[in-house]
Protein backbone atom coordinates (compact mmCIF):
# COMPACT_ATOMS: atom_id res chain seq x y z
CA UNK A 1 0.00 0.00 0.00
CA UNK A 2 1.23 3.52 -0.85
CA UNK A 3 -0.16 6.96 -0.02
CA UNK A 4 -1.01 7.71 -3.67
CA UNK A 5 -2.18 4.39 -5.01
CA UNK A 6 -3.90 1.18 -3.93
CA UNK A 7 -2.80 -2.28 -5.05
CA UNK A 8 -5.71 -4.30 -6.44
CA UNK A 9 -5.26 -8.08 -6.64
CA UNK A 10 -7.62 -10.87 -7.61
CA UNK A 11 -6.60 -14.52 -7.78
CA UNK A 12 -7.79 -17.38 -9.96
CA UNK A 13 -6.98 -20.64 -8.20
CA UNK A 14 -7.17 -23.87 -10.21
CA UNK A 15 -7.18 -27.14 -8.31
CA UNK A 16 -7.34 -30.63 -9.77
CA UNK A 17 -9.88 -32.80 -7.97
CA UNK A 18 -9.16 -36.21 -6.41
CA UNK A 19 -11.07 -38.52 -8.72
CA UNK A 20 -10.04 -41.87 -10.15
CA UNK A 21 -10.98 -40.89 -13.71
CA UNK A 22 -11.13 -37.72 -15.78
CA UNK A 23 -14.09 -35.35 -15.95
CA UNK A 24 -15.77 -36.59 -19.13
CA UNK A 25 -14.16 -39.95 -19.88
CA UNK A 26 -12.84 -43.08 -18.14
CA UNK A 27 -9.11 -42.34 -18.49
CA UNK A 28 -7.19 -42.47 -15.18
CA UNK A 29 -6.64 -39.19 -13.39
CA UNK A 30 -2.99 -39.70 -12.43
CA UNK A 31 0.16 -37.60 -12.51
CA UNK A 32 2.33 -39.50 -14.98
CA UNK A 33 5.08 -37.34 -16.55
CA UNK A 34 7.32 -40.31 -17.34
CA UNK A 35 4.87 -41.83 -19.84
CA UNK A 36 3.39 -38.95 -21.84
CA UNK A 37 0.26 -39.41 -23.96
CA UNK A 38 -0.59 -42.81 -22.47
CA UNK A 39 -3.66 -41.74 -20.46
CA UNK A 40 -5.81 -40.64 -23.36
CA UNK A 41 -8.86 -41.82 -25.31
CA UNK A 42 -11.03 -40.54 -28.18
CA UNK A 43 -12.99 -38.31 -25.78
CA UNK A 44 -10.08 -36.38 -24.26
CA UNK A 45 -8.28 -36.35 -27.63
CA UNK A 46 -11.34 -34.75 -29.23
CA UNK A 47 -11.69 -37.33 -31.99
CA UNK A 48 -14.78 -37.07 -34.21
CA UNK A 49 -17.89 -38.82 -32.85
CA UNK A 50 -16.59 -39.18 -29.27
CA UNK A 51 -19.15 -38.05 -26.68
CA UNK A 52 -18.45 -36.88 -23.11
CA UNK A 53 -20.17 -38.26 -19.99
CA UNK A 54 -19.93 -36.24 -16.75
CA UNK A 55 -18.04 -37.68 -13.79
CA UNK A 56 -20.61 -37.25 -10.99
CA UNK A 57 -18.00 -37.64 -8.25
CA UNK A 58 -16.07 -34.66 -9.62
CA UNK A 59 -19.24 -32.58 -9.51
CA UNK A 60 -19.97 -33.69 -5.94
CA UNK A 61 -16.44 -32.70 -4.86
CA UNK A 62 -16.96 -29.29 -6.45
CA UNK A 63 -20.20 -28.74 -4.54
CA UNK A 64 -18.46 -29.81 -1.33
CA UNK A 65 -15.66 -27.30 -1.92
CA UNK A 66 -18.03 -24.49 -2.85
CA UNK A 67 -20.06 -25.00 0.32
CA UNK A 68 -16.87 -24.96 2.41
CA UNK A 69 -16.16 -21.59 0.74
CA UNK A 70 -19.59 -20.33 1.78
CA UNK A 71 -20.81 -20.16 -1.82
CA UNK A 72 -24.39 -20.26 -3.02
CA UNK A 73 -25.20 -23.43 -4.96
CA UNK A 74 -27.85 -23.07 -7.70
CA UNK A 75 -30.20 -25.96 -8.40
CA UNK A 76 -29.55 -25.65 -12.16
CA UNK A 77 -26.20 -25.34 -13.93
CA UNK A 78 -25.00 -26.10 -17.44
CA UNK A 79 -21.86 -26.72 -19.47
CA UNK A 80 -20.40 -24.33 -22.05
CA UNK A 81 -17.75 -24.51 -24.71
CA UNK A 82 -14.92 -22.01 -24.30
CA UNK A 83 -13.31 -21.86 -27.72
CA UNK A 84 -9.65 -21.17 -28.29
CA UNK A 85 -6.79 -23.06 -29.87
CA UNK A 86 -3.53 -24.05 -28.24
CA UNK A 87 -1.51 -27.18 -29.07
CA UNK A 88 -2.41 -28.65 -25.63
CA UNK A 89 -6.15 -28.39 -26.33
CA UNK A 90 -6.86 -30.89 -29.11
CA UNK A 91 -10.62 -30.18 -29.37
CA UNK A 92 -9.92 -26.45 -29.87
CA UNK A 93 -12.44 -25.79 -27.11
CA UNK A 94 -12.59 -26.38 -23.39
CA UNK A 95 -15.71 -27.68 -21.67
CA UNK A 96 -16.26 -25.14 -18.92
CA UNK A 97 -19.03 -22.99 -17.39
CA UNK A 98 -19.95 -19.44 -18.26
CA UNK A 99 -23.18 -17.69 -17.29
CA UNK A 100 -24.60 -20.40 -14.98
CA UNK A 101 -21.69 -21.69 -12.86
CA UNK A 102 -22.21 -24.37 -10.22
CA UNK A 103 -21.48 -21.91 -7.39
CA UNK A 104 -21.01 -18.20 -6.72
CA UNK A 105 -20.90 -15.42 -4.10
CA UNK A 106 -18.75 -17.02 -1.37
CA UNK A 107 -15.90 -15.90 0.88
CA UNK A 108 -12.77 -17.00 2.68
CA UNK A 109 -11.46 -15.33 5.83
CA UNK A 110 -7.72 -14.79 6.21
CA UNK A 111 -5.52 -13.34 8.94
CA UNK A 112 -5.47 -9.57 8.62
CA UNK A 113 -2.47 -7.24 8.57
CA UNK A 114 -4.28 -4.24 7.11
CA UNK A 115 -6.51 -3.18 10.03
CA UNK A 116 -6.96 -3.96 13.69
CA UNK A 117 -9.55 -6.64 12.99
CA UNK A 118 -8.36 -10.26 13.48
CA UNK A 119 -9.48 -11.46 10.02
CA UNK A 120 -10.35 -10.06 6.62
CA UNK A 121 -13.06 -11.57 4.44
CA UNK A 122 -12.03 -12.09 0.82
CA UNK A 123 -14.94 -12.48 -1.57
CA UNK A 124 -15.27 -15.46 -3.91
CA UNK A 125 -16.90 -14.45 -7.19
CA UNK A 126 -17.50 -18.01 -8.34
CA UNK A 127 -16.14 -21.54 -8.31
CA UNK A 128 -16.85 -23.48 -11.47
CA UNK A 129 -15.91 -26.90 -12.81
CA UNK A 130 -14.09 -27.40 -16.09
CA UNK A 131 -11.73 -29.80 -17.84
CA UNK A 132 -8.00 -29.18 -17.75
CA UNK A 133 -5.83 -28.77 -20.83
CA UNK A 134 -2.68 -30.76 -21.57
CA UNK A 135 0.84 -29.56 -20.97
CA UNK A 136 3.27 -27.99 -23.41
CA UNK A 137 6.89 -29.00 -22.79
CA UNK A 138 9.49 -26.62 -24.19
CA UNK A 139 13.23 -26.95 -24.59
CA UNK A 140 14.58 -24.56 -21.95
CA UNK A 141 18.24 -25.39 -22.54
CA UNK A 142 18.66 -22.64 -25.11
CA UNK A 143 19.40 -25.18 -27.81
CA UNK A 144 16.22 -24.37 -29.75
CA UNK A 145 14.96 -27.93 -29.48
CA UNK A 146 11.47 -29.09 -30.28
CA UNK A 147 8.45 -28.29 -28.16
CA UNK A 148 6.32 -31.29 -27.19
CA UNK A 149 2.77 -31.79 -25.96
CA UNK A 150 1.71 -34.24 -23.25
CA UNK A 151 -2.04 -34.85 -23.23
CA UNK A 152 -2.16 -37.05 -20.14
CA UNK A 153 -3.61 -34.13 -18.16
CA UNK A 154 -6.20 -33.25 -20.77
CA UNK A 155 -9.70 -33.65 -19.42
CA UNK A 156 -8.82 -33.94 -15.73
CA UNK A 157 -11.43 -32.29 -13.45
CA UNK A 158 -10.38 -28.76 -12.58
CA UNK A 159 -12.15 -26.47 -10.14
CA UNK A 160 -11.48 -22.79 -10.83
CA UNK A 161 -12.00 -20.54 -7.78
CA UNK A 162 -12.13 -16.86 -8.71
CA UNK A 163 -11.71 -14.28 -5.97
CA UNK A 164 -13.04 -10.75 -5.90
CA UNK A 165 -10.30 -8.10 -6.36
CA UNK A 166 -10.18 -7.74 -2.57
CA UNK A 167 -6.51 -8.47 -1.89
CA UNK A 168 -4.29 -5.47 -1.25
CA UNK A 169 -0.73 -6.79 -1.05
CA UNK A 170 1.51 -9.61 -2.21
CA UNK A 171 1.67 -10.87 1.38
CA UNK A 172 -2.12 -11.04 1.57
CA UNK A 173 -2.23 -12.93 -1.71
CA UNK A 174 0.23 -15.51 -0.40
CA UNK A 175 -1.75 -15.89 2.84
CA UNK A 176 -5.00 -16.31 0.90
CA UNK A 177 -3.39 -19.07 -1.17
CA UNK A 178 -1.99 -20.81 1.89
CA UNK A 179 -5.39 -20.72 3.63
CA UNK A 180 -7.14 -21.87 0.46
CA UNK A 181 -4.76 -24.83 0.15
CA UNK A 182 -5.31 -25.74 3.81
CA UNK A 183 -9.09 -25.67 3.32
CA UNK A 184 -8.92 -27.84 0.18
CA UNK A 185 -6.78 -30.39 2.02
CA UNK A 186 -9.11 -30.54 5.03
CA UNK A 187 -12.25 -31.04 2.94
CA UNK A 188 -10.25 -33.72 1.06
CA UNK A 189 -10.96 -32.69 -2.53
CA UNK A 190 -7.40 -32.29 -3.86
CA UNK A 191 -3.81 -33.17 -2.97
CA UNK A 192 -2.87 -29.53 -3.81
CA UNK A 193 0.61 -30.48 -5.05
CA UNK A 194 1.87 -27.34 -6.78
CA UNK A 195 4.95 -29.10 -8.18
CA UNK A 196 2.71 -31.57 -9.99
CA UNK A 197 0.32 -28.88 -11.16
CA UNK A 198 -2.68 -29.96 -9.10
CA UNK A 199 -2.81 -26.48 -7.54
CA UNK A 200 -2.12 -23.53 -9.80
CA UNK A 201 -2.73 -19.82 -9.56
CA UNK A 202 -3.03 -16.83 -11.87
CA UNK A 203 -2.94 -13.35 -10.36
CA UNK A 204 -4.67 -10.28 -11.78
CA UNK A 205 -2.83 -7.15 -10.64
CA UNK A 206 -3.24 -3.44 -11.23
CA UNK A 207 -2.90 -0.12 -9.39
CA UNK A 208 -5.57 2.47 -8.62
CA UNK A 209 -4.10 5.97 -8.37
CA UNK A 210 -5.98 8.52 -6.27
CA UNK A 211 -6.12 11.89 -8.01
CA UNK A 212 -6.39 15.23 -6.28
CA UNK A 213 -9.92 15.80 -7.63
CA UNK A 214 -11.17 12.61 -5.99
CA UNK A 215 -11.15 10.51 -9.15
CA UNK A 216 -9.20 7.29 -9.67
CA UNK A 217 -6.91 6.33 -12.53
CA UNK A 218 -6.29 2.61 -12.97
CA UNK A 219 -3.38 0.91 -14.68
CA UNK A 220 -4.23 -1.90 -17.12
CA UNK A 221 -4.88 -5.26 -15.45
CA UNK A 222 -2.00 -7.69 -15.87
CA UNK A 223 -2.57 -11.43 -15.51
CA UNK A 224 0.49 -13.18 -14.07
CA UNK A 225 1.21 -16.82 -14.93
CA UNK A 226 3.91 -19.49 -14.47
CA UNK A 227 4.01 -19.24 -10.66
CA UNK A 228 4.55 -22.68 -9.12
CA UNK A 229 4.92 -21.85 -5.42
CA UNK A 230 3.45 -19.51 -2.83
CA UNK A 231 6.75 -17.67 -2.60
CA UNK A 232 6.86 -17.19 -6.38
CA UNK A 233 3.31 -15.79 -6.34
CA UNK A 234 4.34 -13.30 -3.68
CA UNK A 235 7.56 -12.33 -5.46
CA UNK A 236 5.86 -12.01 -8.86
CA UNK A 237 3.18 -9.69 -7.49
CA UNK A 238 5.75 -7.59 -5.62
CA UNK A 239 7.77 -7.19 -8.82
CA UNK A 240 4.71 -6.42 -10.93
CA UNK A 241 3.50 -3.71 -8.54
CA UNK A 242 6.88 -1.98 -8.76
CA UNK A 243 6.96 -2.38 -12.54
CA UNK A 244 3.49 -0.92 -13.04
CA UNK A 245 4.24 1.99 -10.73
CA UNK A 246 7.43 2.75 -12.63
CA UNK A 247 5.61 2.59 -15.97
CA UNK A 248 2.81 4.78 -14.67
CA UNK A 249 5.26 7.44 -13.54
CA UNK A 250 6.60 7.56 -17.11
CA UNK A 251 3.17 7.96 -18.77
CA UNK A 252 1.67 10.48 -16.36
CA UNK A 253 -1.89 10.49 -15.09
CA UNK A 254 -3.58 9.18 -18.26
CA UNK A 255 -3.36 5.62 -19.49
CA UNK A 256 -5.11 5.12 -22.82
CA UNK A 257 -4.34 1.43 -23.23
CA UNK A 258 -6.76 -0.43 -20.96
CA UNK A 259 -6.49 -3.89 -22.55
CA UNK A 260 -5.66 -6.77 -20.24
CA UNK A 261 -2.29 -8.40 -20.89
CA UNK A 262 -0.62 -11.59 -19.76
CA UNK A 263 2.87 -11.69 -18.31
CA UNK A 264 4.90 -14.71 -17.25
CA UNK A 265 7.08 -15.01 -14.16
CA UNK A 266 10.76 -15.82 -14.62
CA UNK A 267 11.82 -17.12 -11.19
CA UNK A 268 15.51 -17.30 -12.14
CA UNK A 269 15.65 -13.69 -13.30
CA UNK A 270 13.21 -12.50 -10.63
CA UNK A 271 11.03 -10.55 -13.07
CA UNK A 272 7.86 -10.75 -15.13
CA UNK A 273 7.95 -10.73 -18.93
CA UNK A 274 5.38 -9.95 -21.60
CA UNK A 275 3.59 -12.92 -23.16
CA UNK A 276 0.47 -11.81 -25.06
CA UNK A 277 -2.62 -9.67 -24.93
CA UNK A 278 -5.40 -11.32 -22.96
CA UNK A 279 -8.48 -12.45 -24.86
CA UNK A 280 -11.79 -10.75 -24.10
CA UNK A 281 -14.83 -12.85 -23.12
CA UNK A 282 -16.29 -12.33 -26.59
CA UNK A 283 -13.18 -13.90 -28.14
CA UNK A 284 -14.00 -17.24 -26.51
CA UNK A 285 -17.42 -17.43 -28.24
CA UNK A 286 -19.08 -19.27 -25.35
CA UNK A 287 -22.15 -21.31 -26.14
CA UNK A 288 -23.93 -24.22 -24.33
CA UNK A 289 -22.29 -27.59 -24.97
CA UNK A 290 -24.79 -29.61 -27.03
CA UNK A 291 -23.34 -32.97 -25.93
CA UNK A 292 -23.94 -32.53 -22.19
CA UNK A 293 -27.20 -32.13 -20.32
CA UNK A 294 -27.51 -29.51 -17.55
CA UNK A 295 -26.98 -30.64 -13.94
CA UNK A 296 -29.99 -30.31 -11.66
CA UNK A 297 -29.71 -30.46 -7.87
CA UNK A 298 -32.41 -30.36 -5.22
CA UNK A 299 -32.20 -28.25 -2.08
CA UNK A 300 -32.22 -31.50 -0.10
CA UNK A 301 -29.16 -32.79 -1.96
CA UNK A 302 -27.32 -29.52 -1.32
CA UNK A 303 -28.15 -29.58 2.38
CA UNK A 304 -27.05 -33.22 2.64
CA UNK A 305 -23.61 -32.24 1.30
CA UNK A 306 -23.48 -29.28 3.67
CA UNK A 307 -24.35 -31.48 6.66
CA UNK A 308 -21.57 -33.94 5.75
CA UNK A 309 -18.85 -31.29 5.51
CA UNK A 310 -15.86 -31.97 7.78
CA UNK A 311 -14.76 -29.40 10.33
CA UNK A 312 -13.07 -26.55 8.47
CA UNK A 313 -9.64 -25.19 9.42
CA UNK A 314 -11.25 -21.97 10.73
CA UNK A 315 -13.51 -23.93 13.08
CA UNK A 316 -10.60 -26.09 14.23
CA UNK A 317 -8.52 -23.00 14.93
CA UNK A 318 -11.28 -21.60 17.12
CA UNK A 319 -11.85 -24.91 18.93
CA UNK A 320 -8.14 -25.49 19.59
CA UNK A 321 -7.91 -22.08 21.25
CA UNK A 322 -11.17 -22.12 23.22
CA UNK A 323 -11.33 -25.80 24.23
CA UNK A 324 -7.68 -26.87 24.37
CA UNK A 325 -6.07 -23.61 25.51
CA UNK A 326 -3.66 -23.32 22.57
CA UNK A 327 -2.27 -19.99 21.46
CA UNK A 328 -3.40 -18.79 18.05
CA UNK A 329 0.17 -19.27 16.80
CA UNK A 330 0.47 -22.91 17.90
CA UNK A 331 -3.00 -23.76 16.59
CA UNK A 332 -2.19 -22.13 13.23
CA UNK A 333 1.15 -23.97 12.96
CA UNK A 334 -0.49 -27.35 13.53
CA UNK A 335 -3.43 -26.75 11.20
CA UNK A 336 -1.19 -25.18 8.57
CA UNK A 337 0.76 -28.44 8.28
CA UNK A 338 -2.37 -30.15 6.99
CA UNK A 339 -4.91 -32.80 8.03
CA UNK A 340 -2.43 -35.57 8.86
CA UNK A 341 -0.47 -33.65 11.50
CA UNK A 342 -3.69 -32.11 12.85
CA UNK A 343 -5.22 -35.57 13.33
CA UNK A 344 -1.94 -36.72 14.90
CA UNK A 345 -2.09 -33.84 17.39
CA UNK A 346 -5.72 -34.51 18.28
CA UNK A 347 -4.98 -38.19 18.92
CA UNK A 348 -2.04 -37.27 21.16
CA UNK A 349 -4.25 -34.80 23.04
CA UNK A 350 -6.94 -37.43 23.61
CA UNK A 351 -4.35 -39.91 24.92
CA UNK A 352 -2.54 -37.56 27.32
CA UNK A 353 -5.41 -35.25 28.25
CA UNK A 354 -3.48 -31.99 27.86
CA UNK A 355 -3.68 -29.97 24.64
CA UNK A 356 -0.89 -27.55 25.54
CA UNK A 357 1.64 -30.28 26.24
CA UNK A 358 0.56 -32.14 23.10
CA UNK A 359 0.95 -28.95 21.04
CA UNK A 360 4.43 -28.23 22.43
CA UNK A 361 5.69 -31.70 21.56
CA UNK A 362 3.94 -31.79 18.18
CA UNK A 363 5.20 -28.40 17.00
CA UNK A 364 8.72 -28.88 18.34
CA UNK A 365 9.95 -32.48 18.59
CA UNK A 366 7.61 -34.17 16.10
CA UNK A 367 7.65 -31.44 13.46
CA UNK A 368 11.44 -31.18 13.69
CA UNK A 369 11.83 -34.91 13.06
CA UNK A 370 9.22 -34.94 10.30
CA UNK A 371 11.04 -32.14 8.49
CA UNK A 372 14.22 -34.22 8.62
CA UNK A 373 12.61 -37.16 6.83
CA UNK A 374 10.43 -37.71 3.78
CA UNK A 375 8.37 -40.45 5.42
CA UNK A 376 5.54 -38.15 6.47
CA UNK A 377 3.17 -38.62 9.40
CA UNK A 378 2.00 -42.02 8.12
CA UNK A 379 5.56 -43.38 8.16
CA UNK A 380 6.67 -41.73 11.40
CA UNK A 381 7.64 -44.46 13.93
CA UNK A 382 6.53 -42.43 16.97
CA UNK A 383 2.82 -42.82 16.35
CA UNK A 384 0.28 -40.52 17.95
CA UNK A 385 -0.74 -43.25 20.39
CA UNK A 386 2.89 -43.86 21.42
CA UNK A 387 3.56 -40.14 21.97
CA UNK A 388 0.25 -39.76 23.81
CA UNK A 389 1.19 -42.62 26.12
CA UNK A 390 4.55 -40.99 26.84
CA UNK A 391 3.00 -37.57 27.54
CA UNK A 392 0.45 -39.19 29.87
CA UNK A 393 3.37 -40.00 32.16
CA UNK A 394 4.08 -36.25 32.28
CA UNK A 395 0.48 -35.19 32.88
CA UNK A 396 0.22 -37.83 35.63
CA UNK A 397 3.35 -36.24 37.18
CA UNK A 398 5.22 -39.51 36.96
CA UNK A 399 7.88 -38.30 34.51
CA UNK A 400 9.72 -35.00 34.00
CA UNK A 401 9.96 -33.32 30.61
CA UNK A 402 13.70 -34.01 30.58
CA UNK A 403 13.21 -37.71 31.26
CA UNK A 404 10.40 -37.85 28.69
CA UNK A 405 12.74 -36.51 26.03
CA UNK A 406 15.28 -39.18 26.96
CA UNK A 407 12.56 -41.79 26.46
CA UNK A 408 11.56 -40.17 23.16
CA UNK A 409 15.15 -40.37 21.92
CA UNK A 410 15.46 -44.02 22.98
CA UNK A 411 12.20 -44.84 21.21
CA UNK A 412 13.52 -43.38 17.96
CA UNK A 413 16.68 -45.48 18.32
CA UNK A 414 14.66 -48.62 18.94
CA UNK A 415 12.45 -47.89 15.93
CA UNK A 416 15.47 -48.27 13.63
CA UNK A 417 15.66 -52.00 14.40
CA UNK A 418 12.09 -53.04 15.22
CA UNK A 419 8.55 -51.78 15.49
CA UNK A 420 7.91 -50.04 18.79
CA UNK A 421 4.73 -49.98 20.86
CA UNK A 422 3.22 -48.41 23.96
CA UNK A 423 4.78 -51.29 25.93
CA UNK A 424 8.24 -49.91 25.04
CA UNK A 425 7.10 -46.50 26.28
CA UNK A 426 6.00 -47.83 29.66
CA UNK A 427 9.16 -49.89 30.12
CA UNK A 428 11.51 -46.98 29.36
CA UNK A 429 9.46 -44.48 31.34
CA UNK A 430 9.32 -46.74 34.40
CA UNK A 431 13.14 -46.67 34.57
CA UNK A 432 13.00 -42.87 34.90
CA UNK A 433 9.83 -42.50 36.96
CA UNK A 434 9.83 -39.59 39.39
CA UNK A 435 10.84 -40.61 42.89
CA UNK A 436 8.17 -39.59 45.40
CA UNK A 437 9.92 -41.15 48.40
CA UNK A 438 10.07 -38.07 50.64
CA UNK A 439 12.33 -39.79 53.14
CA UNK A 440 14.96 -40.61 50.54
CA UNK A 441 14.82 -37.08 49.15
CA UNK A 442 15.13 -35.47 52.58
CA UNK A 443 18.15 -37.63 53.39
CA UNK A 444 19.86 -36.72 50.11
CA UNK A 445 19.05 -33.03 50.58
CA UNK A 446 20.37 -33.04 54.14
CA UNK A 447 23.63 -34.58 52.93
CA UNK A 448 23.93 -32.01 50.14
CA UNK A 449 23.38 -29.12 52.54
CA UNK A 450 26.00 -30.51 54.90
CA UNK A 451 28.49 -30.88 52.06
CA UNK A 452 28.14 -27.33 50.69
CA UNK A 453 28.03 -24.88 53.64
CA UNK A 454 29.24 -21.95 51.51
CA UNK A 455 26.36 -22.47 49.06
CA UNK A 456 23.95 -22.61 51.99
CA UNK A 457 25.11 -19.16 53.16
CA UNK A 458 24.69 -17.76 49.63
CA UNK A 459 21.11 -19.04 49.47
CA UNK A 460 20.36 -17.54 52.88
CA UNK A 461 21.67 -14.21 51.56
CA UNK A 462 19.25 -14.33 48.62
CA UNK A 463 21.51 -15.85 45.95
CA UNK A 464 19.09 -18.62 44.99
CA UNK A 465 21.19 -19.64 41.99
CA UNK A 466 23.66 -21.11 44.48
CA UNK A 467 21.22 -23.96 45.00
CA UNK A 468 22.28 -25.43 41.64
CA UNK A 469 25.33 -27.46 42.77
CA UNK A 470 23.35 -28.95 45.66
CA UNK A 471 20.54 -29.92 43.27
CA UNK A 472 23.11 -31.78 41.17
CA UNK A 473 24.28 -33.74 44.20
CA UNK A 474 20.69 -34.73 45.08
CA UNK A 475 19.76 -35.69 41.52
CA UNK A 476 22.88 -37.84 41.25
CA UNK A 477 22.03 -39.66 44.45
CA UNK A 478 18.28 -40.05 43.87
CA UNK A 479 17.71 -41.00 40.24
CA UNK A 480 14.28 -39.99 38.94
CA UNK A 481 13.79 -37.14 41.38
CA UNK A 482 11.77 -34.19 40.07
CA UNK A 483 14.16 -31.20 39.75
CA UNK A 484 11.36 -28.77 40.57
CA UNK A 485 10.48 -30.64 43.76
CA UNK A 486 14.17 -30.95 44.73
CA UNK A 487 14.73 -27.22 44.26
CA UNK A 488 11.69 -26.30 46.35
CA UNK A 489 12.66 -28.69 49.15
CA UNK A 490 16.27 -27.45 49.18
CA UNK A 491 15.30 -23.77 49.43
CA UNK A 492 12.69 -24.45 52.12
CA UNK A 493 15.04 -26.57 54.26
CA UNK A 494 17.79 -23.93 54.04
CA UNK A 495 15.43 -21.06 54.84
CA UNK A 496 14.06 -23.01 57.83
CA UNK A 497 17.53 -23.54 59.27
Amino acid sequence: MSADYTVIIGLEVHTQLKTESKLFCGCPNLFNPDHPNTQTCPVCLGLPGALPVMNRHAFDLSVKTALALNCTIPTFTKWDRKQYYYPDLPKAYQISQFDLPMSENGWLEIANDETGEPVRRIGITRAHLEEDAGKNIHDESGGQGDSCVDLNRTGTPLLEIVSEPDLRSATEARRYLEDMRTLLLFVDVSDCNMQEGSLRCDANVNLHYHNADGTTTATPIVELKNMNSFRNVEMAIEYEVKRQHKEFQKTGLTIKDTSKVTRGWDADAGRTFAQREKEQMSDYRFFPDPDLVPVVLTETEIEDVRAALPETPALKLSRFQSNLGLTEYDAAVIIGQGPELTEYFETVTAACGDGKIAANWTTQDVLRDLNATEAGVAGFPITAQILGTLLKWITDERLTNKSAREVYSRLKDKAESHQISTTDVDALAAEREIVNDTGALEAAITAAIAGRPEAVEDVKNGKLQAVGPMMGMVMKQVGGADPKVVREMLIKMIQDM
